[in-house]
């Protein structure tokens, strides 16, 4: 029986088989998944991430065909910097719905900012595409371009972002960065200013307005958003530090008063930062090879460079060991950084580093003595030296003021610039003064000094100004107006105004006082070679007050050109002067501001001797002390031995 069963279910030649139904999917239940995802927006934006993500993810199961899931999901992941999960799930949504804009725009921000621009570019494209009003794709597309090096497009992109919401006030503010960036200042400044009108405190564009003011020559103005980002945060110590820098070319600022704002910034910084070493390399033997260290941002072509680099290039090595400590951007092309590397033992890449990094590598590498080339300018590291990495601590050329702080031991100056009685007072540092001058030049060029002289050649007298931008204060201005009023026939030529606004103040300064517009040029920003062969077009160069010249003084006396200068209650404002008497030109500074007018009128109207000085000055400077680089080299490393015994005594 079993068998006869068996041959009935099982012939000799099987039937077919029919497969199985497939068992259908359970439907997405997109009703549910969207209920926990708003209960997951309501946790986001309480800011319970980790809740929210839990929901999410719950929504993902309960829909796992629902784009919308796996976008809320990827956000949350990005937020909580999970960028491979914040990318899978990103992939997914686009599997779902490849045109699904939000999910372009969200993969596009995650790729740009984990650097993989290309994708980001593709991304955004597809989002804008899927759905061209989107503002904010518009904002990312400006933001990958930039970083593509395609500003242009950029700023078009941020500008089509504005039509469609006037009213963002980060788009404002990006708009404003990459303008600047793009050297159209005047147009940064509506955009920055727009970007605040929303955002009244936010300290990006309240610095960016700074930056774009003082970048105008406006110090004055700059100042004021400079003073906001301090009173919102008072431990904005490269704020504070910057605003200490402006406030030395305002009108009008006494010389006591900016000292106590030095000491506050340095006391409360001090108090900040604690001393981290107190032990230096052996300095038992008093004649030992020293090493000094400089520090600096303006590693490059700057005039604090200009002036380093023949003193490095001169150091006996026998006595010194140099090492260069660049807080800087990398400058490989830059040829003056070239030329500082080539002239330097040990060069330190120092930009990416800390304030604690670089005092340890500092310390590390055993420093003797080490020199701040940067004070209260640009990038300023005053954090370092709080932390006292090396036994002797200096500042020198880049800021003509005291530091603030009590642990930076000594700066280098200049009697003339210095002098004992009044300027020791208003310092926290030990002011020691070189031998002769605190700078030594040498010409950044091989110009000839036209042998005729411009008031010969144009049948009137020229003066002209070199200066930074931000030196020509509104006094400075009425000061040169009422000159040219005192001789109707001279001209102002001046130099190195970028910024057009800037321009238009100067001219409205001296116009106000009845001087003809046309009596009043100014020359593009050129090169080196060409600046120092404008001179050649200028009888006497004006010193500006109360921040005078230091490099452009120098560069006017070698071509042949004298300047009127004149003494003020800070080492800046007796930088000019002190140039001049170190040449016995006594005759051109003005014992006062209120004397510049008089003098500068009682020198044109001496021809003789403007063609004299004209003669004379180069060979002067040659076969001075200003320009013996071999003789200022020795002097520095005898300073800086004399330095070292004295706090290590």
């Amino acid at each position: 029986m079993l068998k006869n069963l068996l041959n009935r279910l099982l012939p000799g030649k099987p039937e077919p088989v029919a497969p199985a139904p497939a068992v259908a999917a359970p439907p997405d239940d997109t009703v549910g998944a969207d209920a926990l995802i708003a209960e997951g927006n309501a946790l986001e934006d309480a800011g319970q991430l980790a809740q929210a993500e839990v929901l999410y993810r719950q929504a993902v199961a309960k829909a796992p065909r629902h784009a919308r899931a796996h976008l809320n999901l990827g956000i949350v992941l990005a937020a909580r910097e999970d960028g491979d999960g914040a990318a899978a799930a990103y992939e997914t949504v686009l599997a779902l719905d490849p045109r699904n804009a939000f999910g372009n725009y969200n993969y596009a921000r995650l790729a740009f900012l984990r650097g993989d621009l290309a994708k980001a570019e593709t991304l955004v494209a597809a989002a804008l595409d899927a759905k061209p009003d989107f503002h904010q794709a518009l904002v990312v597309q400006s933001n990958v371009l930039d970083a593509l090096g395609r500003r242009e497009p950029a700023i078009a992109a941020l500008q089509a972002a504005l039509r469609l919401h006037p009213d963002d006030p980060g788009a404002w503010y990006n708009l404003g960065l990459m303008l600047q960036k793009a050297a159209r200042p005047d147009e940064a400044e509506v955009a920055v200013g727009r970007a605040l009108a929303g955002e009244p405190g936010n300290p990006a564009a309240l610095e960016l307005s700074m930056r774009i003011l003082q970048n105008h020559g406006l110090a004055e103005e700059a100042l004021v958003p400079l003073r906001k980002i301090v009173e919102l945060d008072p431990t904005a110590w490269v704020h504070r530090s910057f605003e200490l820098m402006l406030t030395s070319f305002v009108d009008g600022v006494a010389a006591d008063a900016q000292f106590r704002r030095h000491v506050e910034f340095g006391r409360d910084l001090e108090a900040t930062i604690p001393v981290r070493f107190d032990r230096y390399r052996d300095s038992t033997d008093p004649a030992r090879r020293l090493r000094v260290g400089y520090l600096s941002c303006d590693l490059q072509l700057h005039p604090v460079a200009l002036f380093l680099a023949p003193v490095l290039e001169h150091h006996d090595r026998s006595q010194v060991e140099v090492f260069c400590y660049s807080s800087g951007p990398k400058q490989d092309a830059d040829p003056m950084t070239a030329r500082l590397r080539k002239a330097t033992d040990q060069w330190r890449e120092a930009a990416a580093l800390s304030d604690t990094e670089l005092a340890d590598a500092i310390h590390a590498d055993g420093i003797d003595v080490l020199v701040d080339l940067v004070g209260h300018t640009g990038q300023p590291r005053l954090g370092v030296f709080c932390q006292r990495p090396a036994p002797v601590q200096v500042g020198w050329i880049g800021y003509l003021n005291t530091t603030g702080l009590m642990r930076m031991d000594f700066r280098l100056c200049d009697v003339r610039t210095d002098p004992p009685e009044t300027s020791q007072p208003l310092h926290t540092e030990r002011l020691v003064a070189m031998p002769e001058s605190q700078w030594c030049y040498r010409p950044m060029g091989e110009i000839d000094i036209n042998p005729v002289a411009p008031f010969e050649r144009n049948g009137y007298l020229t003066f002209g100004s070199f200066n930074s931008a931000i030196k020509i204060t509104p006094a400075t201005c009425r000061r040169w107006a009422q000159i040219l009023l005192r001789l109707p026939d001279s001209r102002l030529l001046i130099g190195d105004i970028k910024s057009e606004r800037k321009r238009v103040a100067i001219r409205h300064e001296i116009t106000s006082l009845g001087v003809a517009e046309d009596r009043i040029e100014f020359l593009p920003r050129v090169p080196l070679g060409e600046y120092l062969d404008g001179y050649n077009q200028v009888d006497i160069s004006l010193d500006t007050f109360p921040y005078g010249g230091g490099t452009t003084t120098f560069d006017s006396l070698w071509m042949g050109v004298p300047v009127v200068a004149t003494v003020g209650e800070t080492p800046v404002s007796r930088s000019a002067a002190s140039i001049l008497t170190y040449l016995g030109m006594g005759e051109w500074i003005a014992p006062a501001v209120e004397d510049v007018v008089d003098l500068a009128v009682a020198r044109a109207s001496d021809r003789p001797a403007l063609l004299a000085a004209r003669r004379a000055l180069r060979p002067r400077m040659a076969a001075s002390p200003l320009t013996d680089i071999a003789r200022f080299a020795r002097d520095l490393e005898t300073v800086y031995r004399d330095m070292w015994r004295a706090r290590t005594a």
